[in-house]
């Protein structure tokens, strides 16, 4: 089943949990089993479930085909626990789930996880927050003789253009009347750039719900942009943030294997996989993830731009979200996605691990440590895989500096230093990432098309299952059955009346044709 599209949004992986949970009800064959000389009936083994789930998984643009089939047992392990199923016997709670033939069934409570909801007072008070911090970043004190107005994030296309024009005439009038910009007004307007294409290229309404202004800080942003080598990785001024030289030494053996520029490493068997465990073990035990907890719901939000059609959007977005970054956790995290991109496709890279390959070990080994939860999360290790995937395959260009923010940061400060404009949202003449398949649309509108998407899909799956022609009958009626019971209204939809529905397995006869009958045959006797 394809996904639904789960809009941006808080508590995002809460409501990705309630989708994958109700596809799982909704579509997972129910029959009857025999335990023990026992029948029970509307249950599943749980072999089948990692195959249904693991497919439904593979097929979901929010998960992807990275997903590995112990991870599907993992998931379904948690689904006992949180009582999406039970045991024949009704017992949840462990996880005490395996890819063998063990019963369980559905039970009748709903599996739908609730998000949580603030205190109104509490929510209140962050919203007025959110609004002191907004006015502080879009105005700028004591930088323009004009009268203050009030203006949109962005103009249009032929009022910048005018304000452009009038800009440059005045250029020599008012050359002479310069002002002087302090530091924290330069770190402003960095925040005030950056939070502005962000909401620009995820296309929200607003970033209040993903991200809070006060976790953005500017000097981390400068820093990133400003001091990097030559291949763009980050350097660090205090060294005591760094990587151990014991750990930058073992991922530069590994990332150059076997072209390795120290010839003093050992050669015995499986020295490999103890440097990649040295490795891992490291930053396993690092504090937090390299993403940080604080930004775990703004990368969850981009997960959702993970699909053929919005990458460039993705990578977009994930550029500027990787700068705002600590220092120390950019760099690491630089490093990290170059090695396992390079072990990954490295033909001569002994085998790691007896059951997966490198890529799959890579994603397997390190996705916690780059995106996790403070608080834990169901869906964190899928969440983190995919999205470690993505980063893999596109590393290069999401951990590069941005060269269109940093000549957007220049001119606006040079329009605020001649005093051109009033604050922030005057001045964003650097052109914006542009989609042309993107259209904003109310949210009614979105309400309606996702009722109506998500009823497209559910309507595909039932003619495919009418026209697949391999399926047995008696198959093909229980499926049947099972959508009716999960969809009448789509079923009715499709089959009006029963002569509708008879006509699909053609006109049988109610009376057995009488068997033939055959004369018995006259035995001679054997006797002479």
């Amino acid at each position: 089943m394809e996904s639904r599209g789960v809009p941006p949004g808080p508590y995002r992986a809460t409501k990705l949990w309630n989708e994958v949970t109700t596809s799982f009800r909704a579509g997972m064959p129910l029959r009857k089993h025999r335990q023990h000389f026992k029948k029970y009936g509307n249950c599943f083994t749980a072999g089948e479930a990692v195959d249904w789930l693991y497919d439904l998984l593979r097929n979901n643009s929010n998960f992807g085909p990275e997903v590995t089939r112990q991870q599907t047992i993992q998931l379904l392990r948690k689904f006992l626990k949180n009582h999406v199923i039970e045991d024949i016997k009704g017992r949840w709670g462990s996880e005490n789930v395996d890819d063998n033939n063990q019963l369980f069934r559905f039970p009748a409570t709903s599996p739908l996880k609730t998000p949580p909801r603030r205190h109104p007072e509490l929510q209140r008070n962050n919203i007025e927050n959110f609004s002191k911090d907004k006015d502080s970043i879009f105005k700028l004190r004591n930088l323009s003789r004009r009268t203050p107005k009030k203006h949109g994030l962005h103009l249009s296309q032929e009022k910048a253009e005018k304000i452009k024009h009038k800009i440059i005439n005045e250029d020599q009038e008012n050359a002479a009347d310069n002002r002087e910009l302090s530091q924290e007004d330069v770190e402003e307007v960095w925040k005030y750039v950056i939070l502005i294409y962000l909401q620009t290229i995820l296309g929200v309404p607003s970033l209040e719900e993903v991200i809070n202004p006060k976790q953005v800080i500017p000097q981390y942003i400068m820093y990133n942009m400003a001091n990097t080598s030559k291949h763009g990785v980050v350097i660090l001024q205090n060294k005591s943030d760094d990587l151990p030289h014991w750990v930058l030494s073992a991922m530069k053996c590994l990332a150059n294997w076997p072209r390795s520029n120290d010839m003093n490493n050992p050669t015995y068997v499986g020295f490999e996989r103890d440097v990649f465990r040295t490795i891992a073990d490291y930053f396993l035990d690092l504090p937090e993830p390299l993403l940080t907890f604080e930004y775990y719901e703004l990368f969850v939000n981009i997960l959702g731009l993970l699909q053929p059609h919005l990458e460039r959007v993705a990578i977009d977005a994930l550029q500027l979200c990787c700068l705002l970054l600590p220092p120390p956790n950019r760099r690491k995290l630089q490093l990290l996605m170059r090695m396992i991109s390079r072990m990954s496709q490295n033909v001569d890279m002994p085998k790691l691990h007896d059951a997966m390959g490198t890529r799959s070990l890579m994603i397997h080994t390190f996705s916690r440590c780059v995106l996790c939860c403070a608080e834990e999360v169901d869906l964190d290790e899928l969440l983190a895989g995919r999205l470690v995937s993505f980063l893999m395959d596109h590393h290069q260009e999401i951990l590069q500096v941005p060269s269109y923010l940093q000549t957007a940061v220049e001119k606006h400060l040079d329009y605020l230093k001649k005093g051109h404009i009033e604050n922030p949202g005057d001045g964003l003449f650097a052109p914006l990432p542009t989609y042309s398949y993107c259209k904003q649309i109310s949210a009614q509108e979105f309400d309606e098309q996702k009722v109506s998407t998500s009823q497209a899909a559910i309507a595909e799956l039932l003619e495919n299952i009418i026209k697949n022609r391999s399926l047995p009958l008696k198959e093909k009626r229980k499926k049947l059955k099972q959508f009716q019971k999960e969809y009448p209204l789509i079923y009715q939809k499709r089959f009006p009346t029963t002569e509708s529905e008879a006509a699909l397995f053609g006109d049988k006869p109610t009376i057995k044709q009488p068997m033939l009958i055959l004369r018995k045959p006259k035995f001679r006797s054997l006797r002479y």
